[in-house]
């Protein structure tokens, strides 16, 4: 099939990769030239592991192509995905759809025989309709189809997810782009992939109910974190041993500073806002907004309480982005501590693997080190923030010897607390 991707960021560049390794035909459009020009010589504008290999070789394929302009690309396409961004509204948390409506526009005057237009971007409840009204005020003659397919992909484990999906939901509300969708997901079936077809507008909320869902899901284990410390329990065993139980699951049970990301925080609130503008809000899901924020910015008091007052001096933050293998810094823990701990008066020194240059553009007065080790260099205190694999087997005697004094707060819970305190450190984590 030809396939056309509006939008090259996070969910489109991966969406259309994948495609095109399903053997499909696919074009990635954007309106910012250096990011197609950077695509076409082989450069990925984002980190995201096995990326940069699936569209090498599908460009190489002669199945996955970029460009700026759209027109040959929808007049050609069988699907056209709107996968633009959908950030907070200033003020209000609303959705921003104004890229969504603008790419609505843009597809409206280019369409040639029947399309099925599939909203890939997470969008309100009653976006497909106002998509449908824009594309048939401005064709009043055109042939197409608007089709809601949400993304469930986990920066990190992206392709992984879109290839090996617990399922794939597609809302239509005309029956002429059931077999279009299903021959786009064909590849899956091998796998037996549920495809849950339901109606536009449950597609849309299916997404958000799923956001909404995990992220409460963290705020309760973090919630349990804090009260396995007032009363001396242990929250990993809590986490395993309710786990365990197939009704709850074990994912999305591990303690610490609280979520961010690209989806979490902007859904959420997305999605109190729907709500409260129905008339049916949803008070599990504003409560679960506000103890995520009083979470983050609480982590630095754990911080100053076990380095005994932080006034003059110098803390080593590992790890900045929001969770790891990925370099999205987007409403990341990191950026309400490092700013709380600068606030109570210490030096901040940091290291992440791949999130330095959002890093640098975010946050202020902060020393960036090249590794671990330099990090840890001079330090008062080390602070553990995102949980990199190569912070999981530091040489604890080596960063005893390297830091001024040997205090670990590990708000990712990678170490056993009686191992790290058997060589030396005052150490403190989550819940335990």
């Amino acid at each position: 099939m030809h396939v056309t991707m509006i939008g090259t960021g996070y969910v489109g560049l991966v969406s259309g990769a994948c495609f095109a390794d399903f053997g499909h035909t696919v074009t990635c459009i954007d309106k910012d030239a250096s990011k197609i020009e950077r695509l076409r010589s082989g450069g990925i504008p984002i980190f995201e592991p096995g990326l940069e290999q699936l569209v090498a070789s599908n460009v190489k394929a002669g199945r996955l192509f970029f460009d700026t302009d759209a027109a040959e690309a929808v007049q050609k396409a069988d699907a056209v995905f709107i996968a633009v961004g959908t950030p907070s509204r200033r003020g209000d948390g609303h959705a921003d759809l104004s890229y969504v409506y603008a790419a609505a526009e843009e597809i409206a005057d280019l369409l040639d025989g029947f399309t099925v237009i599939i909203t890939k971007s997470t969008v309100p409840v009653g976006t497909g309709d106002e998509i449908e009204k824009i594309i048939r005020a401005k064709r009043p003659d055109a042939q197409f189809a608007v089709v809601s397919n949400p993304e469930f992909l986990r920066e990190g484990a992206a392709i992984e997810d879109f290839k090996r999906p617990d399922r794939v939901v597609v809302g239509i509300e005309d029956e002429r782009a059931r077999p279009v969708m299903t021959e786009l997901y064909r590849p899956l079936y091998l796998n037996e992939t549920p495809i849950v077809f339901t109606g536009r507008r449950t597609s849309e909320l299916i997404k958000y109910a799923a956001n909404a869902f995990l992220a409460m899901k963290i705020t309760f284990i973090n919630e349990m974190a804090d009260l396995c410390e007032a009363v001396g329990a242990d929250v990993q065993q809590v986490a395993r041993g309710i786990g365990l139980d197939k009704r709850i699951g074990g994912k999305f049970l591990n303690a610490g500073p609280g979520y961010g990301g690209s989806c979490f925080p902007k859904d959420t609130l997305a999605l109190v806002r729907t709500a409260t503008d129905a008339g049916s809000p949803v008070r599990l899901i504003e409560t679960t907004v506000k103890v995520n924020d009083d979470r983050k910015k609480a982590m630095a008091q754990k911080v100053a309480i076990t380095a005994e007052d932080l006034k003059g001096k110098t803390v080593g933050v590992l790890g900045l982005t929001f969770k790891p293998n990925t370099d999205d810094m987007r409403d990341a823990p990191s950026l309400d501590i490092v700013p709380a701990l600068q606030a109570m008066g210490a030096k901040v020194q940091a290291f992440d693997p791949e999130g330095l240059h959002e890093a640098r553009q975010l946050l202020r007065d902060v020393d960036f080190k090249a590794d671990p080790y330099e990090v840890a260099t001079g330090a008062d205190a080390l602070v553990i923030i995102t949980e990199w694999d190569q912070f999981r087997a530091l040489d604890l005697d080596r960063v005893k010897l390297l830091m001024n004094a040997p205090v670990l707060v590990d708000l990712r819970n990678i170490y056993k607390p009686a191992d790290v305190r058997a060589r030396g450190f005052k150490y403190a984590s989550i819940g335990r």
